[in-house]
Parts: structure tokens; C-alpha cells; sequence
């Protein structure tokens, strides 16, 4: 089963509001279930440069890149990092 957002219409998508939240969400996170900076960086230029990256959304998994990347749990699901 395809999984997709449900909770927003693109048209409907405030990005500047998307952003604080994301941003905001990443800092609350412990330091230490982040992933370090480095690594972070690393991460978003692989999925940058990844087919199935779209919006933010990986469409392989629905995750936010920005958000599995920050994790030090996070995986990519095609096992790119």
C-alpha cells in the first residue's frame, strides 16, 4: 500500500511554516539522539541526488528526509547511508 500524506493539499502548504516546524523539531531532539552535523550534511546530499526524494518527502518510505536524517536511528530505506 502507497503510503501518502493526508494532511495537507500542496496548494494548501505554508513553506515558511514547514520550515520553522522542521527546524524547530530537530533542535528540541536531544543531542544525543542527533545525528552530527557532518553527517547530517552528508546525508542530505545523498538523498539530494536520490530519485525518490520530492518535496522534502522520501516517496521510497514517506519519511521527511530532513527529520530521518537528523536521527541517529534514522536509515535510508535503499541503505544509500
Amino acid at each position: 500500500m502507497e503510503r501518502r500524506c493526508r494532511r495537507c493539499l500542496l496548494e494548501e502548504f505554508d513553506e515558511a511554516e514547514y520550515i520553522r516546524t522542521l527546524k524547530a523539531h530537530i533542535e528540541s531532539t536531544p543531542q544525543r539522539e542527533r545525528t552530527p552535523e557532518d553527517v547530517y550534511t552528508r546525508r542530505l546530499e545523498t538523498c539530494k541526488n536520490c530519485d525518490f526524494l520530492e518535496a522534502g518527502t522520501c516517496m521510497a518510505c514517506g519519511c521527511y528526509v530532513e527529520l530521518r536524517a537528523a536521527s541517529r536511528r534514522g536509515r535510508c530505506p535503499y541503505k544509500k547511508w
